[in-house]
């Protein structure tokens, strides 16, 4: 199991998969795994903190969530450069439910043919420091953090160094571990994609859900003039977190609403590239990042071929990309939570025991905001919103 490869996500509607966000000379490979005696070991690696098992939500075969179980294996090692996290929450995204499922078949490769590489779901993770590494100068034990790994639905994580960052301390775990992935996946596609800035339009189709109300929100932070587009149950939910303009999807079309936007950040993939466009000024901004896994083996492949076609003439420009997570990105969110410019939205928090609920809850794809699952202590979960 690669014990230190955070998320890769592809915007624009693809998979999530595992990946090194920055390759090291003392990164080590992933170890061999074996069976003894009902728990899950790993071989070739130096001895870990403490105690030697962890209880963690693993999977061997691709499915549903029924394919999730509860099982006991070994802690993971870390090495010179990397933290073991005691996991106290751990965030739910639907890049989790995609390799779960083996979703589009086209990612196999990386995900693993026939079976997960990596049988321990979950990216985003928030806790306390368990222990570091020799080469680790940021963190002590007991210091609170969150940020990415591999394996998150467990105990305990090794994660980077550089793929943490202190926890901010206005947010409960649960809040901080919902924040990684989906508000990555939001600052970069207004930032540095859409180059959103202060008065332009900017419009967020699929503005409840998770993705959607950090795109609100730090698209407000940037001083833009913000539409969220959701349906009837959602507008207040919109409202609430900034948006200057709410339209409900089941009342009114936006693309047939003769207003033009600059920037068009596409959670849903309700409407077809071409009305899109039409809704956009003459050198606005499209990034699709919806379309879902009704073509299993695509994804919304297909549909970022069609908008590269489209959009080759003319100054609109359509903003695919590879989401890239950054220690400085992670900290820029950190800054504006501490600003108290945006808050993670939480639908719902799951314990570890109902990980199976909360992955289907995900993938159904009707969150309000953000689903996480307290790891640490089966505690109240959060009250449902939906």
């Amino acid at each position: 199991m690669a014990l230190n490869r955070p998320f890769l996500a592809t915007v624009g509607g693809g998979a999530a998969a595992p990946r090194s966000h920055v390759e090291r000379p003392h990164e080590q490979k992933g170890p061999n795994l074996m069976s003894t005696g009902g728990t899950v070991a790993i071989v070739g690696l130096r001895a870990t903190h403490g105690e030697t098992t962890m209880k963690a939500i693993v999977q061997d075969r691709y499915g549903s969530a029924d394919v999730l179980e509860p099982r006991d294996i070994v802690k993971p090692q870390i090495g010179d450069h990397e933290v073991l996290v005691r996991v106290r929450a751990a965030g739910v995204n639907i890049a989790d439910w995609a390799v779960m499922s083996g979703l589009p078949y086209i990612a196999r490769p990386i995900y693993g043919l026939r079976k997960p590489k990596n049988i321990v779901r979950g990216t985003d993770v928030a806790g306390t420091v368990e222990a570091v590494g020799s080469g680790v100068t940021r963190f002590k034990a007991g210091d609170a953090v969150f940020g990415w790994c591999v394996g998150s639905f467990a105990d305990y994580a090794a994660a980077s160094e550089d793929a943490l960052a202190p926890k901010p301390a206005s947010l409960s775990f649960e809040q901080a571990a919902a924040v990684p992935m989906a508000g990555l996946v939001a600052l970069q596609a207004l930032r540095d994609h859409g180059n959103v800035q202060a008065g332009q339009k900017v419009l967020i189709n699929g503005a409840s859900g998770g993705i959607g109300t950090f795109a609100v929100q730090i698209a407000k932070s940037l001083g833009a003039d913000v539409t969220g587009v959701c349906s009837t149950r959602n507008v207040d939910l919109v409202q609430s977190i900034g948006a200057d303009h709410v339209i409900d999807y089941t009342k009114d079309d936006f693309t047939r609403s003769g207003e033009h936007y600059d920037f068009i950040l596409d959670n849903v993939a309700n409407h077809s590239l071409s009305d899109l466009r039409r809704a956009l000024t003459p050198t606005g901004t499209l990034v699709p990042n919806g379309g879902g896994f009704n073509h299993r083996w695509m994804a919304s492949g297909g549909r970022l071929v069609r908008g590269a076609v489209l959009f080759r003439f003319g100054s609109q420009k359509l903003g695919n990309f590879l989401l890239a997570p950054k220690l400085a990105d992670l900290v820029a969110l950190k800054d504006l939570i501490d600003a108290g410019k945006i808050t993670p939205v939480m639908d719902h928090a799951y314990p570890l025991s109902d990980t199976r609920q909360a992955m289907a809850h995900v993938g159904m794809g009707h969150a309000r905001g953000k689903v996480a699952i307290t790891v640490s202590h089966e505690a109240a979960a959060l009250p449902a919103t939906a």
